[in-house]
């Protein structure tokens, strides 16, 4: 079994009371809509936890997604052209995207440690992560 760095659902509220965020029904539906959703959209993930639990303004599913990003318990991942999309998968890793159906799938680092891509020249910065995606056509729609 891969760790993936992720929070399972009983780890959730320690995560969040390490981070300093309130522990709340709202933060822990939208951090289990976001990992049975992986790569899903704000809407996706507004719908998803307003089945859960019934009334939940928009807003306060966004303030949960942006606080929990903030935090490293989510990851907000936002691709060229795309609206961003929410993933509980917090290690150092990169996406696939498909150019003709959006479909968008998680791969692990080419090679090495994060941030596993060495700049030819870091112009000083202390480089810790390298936000890498790779577009090309799915097997589905070749």
């Amino acid at each position: 079994m891969v760790d993936h760095h992720s929070h399972t659902s009983k780890d959730v509220p320690d995560a969040l009371r390490a981070a300093g965020l309130q522990v709340t029904a709202q933060r822990l539906a939208v951090h289990r809509a976001v990992t049975s959703l992986p790569h899903a959209m704000a809407d996706e993930i507004c719908s998803a936890v307003r089945e859960e639990l019934g009334v939940i303004s928009r807003q306060a599913v966004y303030d949960a997604l942006n606080a929990m990003s903030e935090h490293g318990l989510l990851r907000r991942i936002q691709p060229a052209g795309s609206a961003a999309r929410y993933e509980h998968r917090v290690d150092n890793h990169h996406h696939l995207i498909c150019r003709e159906c959006g479909t968008l799938v998680d791969i692990d680092c080419a090679v090495g440690e994060a941030p596993c891509l060495t700049a030819h020249d870091d112009h000083g910065y202390k480089i810790d992560e390298a936000e890498v995606i790779y577009w090309g056509t799915c097997p589905g729609c070749q």
